[in-house]
């Protein structure tokens, strides 16, 4: 069996105290004149590591890393989770190369913001192949054994799991630059567990006693993927009577983005698009039997809003005072400070009219990284998230939350719906030169992969939301075959499957639509890609086994040599 010797690791652990700097390296508890290390080591069926540093004056924080060998194989698959929902993410083999932000990104970075979608300003990569990293959890898997390494609590900073093959190490690094501490500090708490996919993934959140969801599978349709800002009051009644006229098998309605006038201003509704206001269309989605969901970006104001144009105090501000721009969506966006209490008050006031006036069922809180885009002086990135999703929780109370745009491990049992990709596209991969962009672009291919990779929190974590799958001809530029396989990963991958096709528009599709929203017992057997860019999924369903291929290669399916003419091919075993 594998396993991590991480008994033979080294921390090296770098401070600054009055501006002098300090360096620890040491594979034991240790002492000096500025802090005590502590290490504790529990194992059973697995093994956890809590390593606490216990400051004796106030200390600056430089860089903690914990590095252990690890004599990787040439068929090895190194999972890598991406920094939040929309950073791809998947198993390596280990010669490949993890992408990173592209040389054409950074020249357009003072338009376009790239960079603050993703880990970009606090995490270099070195862009070699085999060098990875990913955050929270990760694991390498021979076969059917994964050797999985994860963290318990990133309310301390985010853990990122670096694996470098040609080096043969695993360092796990604590991101927690220029934070100053005076008390005891839980520097790492950790787990090491060998064994199967489902004992693993079990043992993982059992240990950090996340609960299973109690949310329900749900089945819906959307409005982003096909009218995007373009909605109205008209717009969603018609796709709503629609949907009920043909008696669909969906559980819920979600109004996104356009409904208010600006990104921030969510209280201030677009009259000329609802001229009744946002009560009387939740009120027309009840009375047909559905939930209600609508959007939000509950931590980010528009360039345009008046939230921005009157509440600048409420802005993020960087060590220099500068406003921290948080991305370039809409009219470009800043980020609000989650620590002002102000900010916090206008957010509860949001979710209370939302919620209680508007009588929404379900919030989709989008963009939620802002939150936490510049650590304070004794908050990491990590702790902030982390403070954030509670405090949405305790928002929100008993109504649903969808996450999107966010660091996973803070959301784990706090969310109970959660996007695992990025957006998918009206194509396939988007234009050529997007894909030399960064890791959260818009990729219908990215969102599948994402999909497949993060199987194992559906059902843990929270719910999985893999985001839509299309079947209409209008708006659209994927094949037949691609359709087919993106409502067949979202159907066995996910928990909330959407729509956002306009169906009185559908000719042949009305088969298809309602197999792929069949909530089925569905569970995943087996993954396994092959350097081709195949992928093989045995999986059950209603008691019956079966096995498909999938095709996410860059090469057509000629070339492949292996299926004549589907991008997925599906048998029973």
């Amino acid at each position: 069996m594998m396993k991590v010797h991480i008994k033979k690791h080294e921390l090296r652990f770098e401070y600054l105290v009055n501006n002098q700097k300090y360096e620890v390296l040491t594979d034991s508890n240790f002492n000096n004149q500025h802090c005590e290390i502590q290490y504790e080591i529990k194992e059973d069926t697995s093994l956890e590591l809590l390593i606490r540093i216990i400051p004796k004056c106030e200390m600056t924080l430089q860089s903690l890393n914990l590095k252990d060998s690890y004599n990787f194989n040439q068929d090895d698959l190194i999972f890598v989770n991406g920094y939040q929902s929309w950073t791809d993410s998947k198993e390596f083999f280990v010669n490949e190369k993890m992408k990173t932000l592209s040389r054409l990104a950074h020249t357009l970075l003072p338009q376009y913001q790239f960079d603050k979608y993703g880990d970009y300003t606090f995490k270099k990569s070195s862009n070699k192949a085999g060098d990875f990293h990913g955050y929270t959890y990760g694991y390498i898997r021979r076969g059917n054994l994964y050797q999985f390494i994860g963290s318990l609590s990133e309310k301390e900073g985010y853990t990122i799991i670096n694996t470098s093959v040609i080096n043969n190490e695993i360092v796990i690094e604590k991101e927690c630059k220029d934070l100053v501490i005076n008390s005891e500090y839980p520097a790492f708490k950790l787990l090491f567990i060998s064994g199967d996919e489902k004992f693993v993934f079990d043992t993982y959140f059992e240990k950090m006693s996340i609960k299973k969801p109690i949310a329900q599978a749900m089945t819906g349709w959307t409005s982003w993927y096909n009218y995007y800002q373009n909605i109205s009051e008209s717009i969603i009644l018609k796709n709503l009577y629609a949907l009920k006229n043909a008696n669909k098998n969906i559980n819920i309605i979600q109004i996104d983005d356009g409904y208010q006038t600006f990104v921030g201003d969510w209280l201030d509704i677009d009259l000329n698009k609802f001229p009744n206001g946002m009560k009387y269309v939740s009120d027309k989605i009840h009375q047909e039997g559905y939930k209600s969901g609508v959007w939000l970006a509950p931590f980010v104001c528009e360039t345009n809003s008046r939230i921005f144009k009157e509440h600048q105090d409420w802005i993020l501000r960087d060590m220099n005072g500068n406003l921290v721009l948080a991305g370039s969506n809409w009219s470009r966006f800043y980020a609000l400070n989650l620590e002002l209490e102000g900010v916090k008050d206008y957010i509860r006031e949001v979710f209370d009219v939302v919620l209680n006036e508007w009588k929404f069922d379900l919030v989709k809180l989008d963009f939620l990284y802002a939150a936490c885009i510049v650590p304070t002086r004794t908050k990491t990135r990590g702790q902030l998230m982390c403070e954030t999703m509670e405090f949405l929780r305790d928002c929100v109370k008993d109504k649903l939350i969808l996450g999107c745009g966010v660091p996973l491990g803070p959301s784990f049992g706090f969310v109970d719906y959660c996007r695992i990709g990025c957006d998918v596209g009206l194509d396939w991969n988007d234009k050529f030169f997007m894909q030399y962009l960064h890791r959260e672009r818009v990729s219908t291919l990215n969102a599948v992969h994402n999909s497949i990779s993060r199987r194992q929190l559906n059902n843990r974590a929270f719910l999985n939301d893999p985001d839509v799958f299309f079947l209409r001809d209008n708006n659209i530029k994927l094949s037949n075959t691609q359709k087919e396989t993106l409502a067949f990963v979202n159907k066995h991958f996910g928990s909330l499957i959407f729509t956002s096709d306009d169906i009185s528009l559908y000719k042949d599709q009305h088969k298809q639509f309602d197999l792929t929203m069949v909530n089925e017992k569905n569970e995943i057997l087996e993954v396994n890609p092959n350097r081709m860019g195949m992928i093989e999924v045995k999986y059950k369903s209603n008691n019956m086994k079966y096995v498909a291929h999938i095709n996410l290669s860059s090469k057509s399916i000629l070339d492949l040599k292996a299926y004549e003419t589907k991008v997925i091919e599906i048998r029973e075993i």
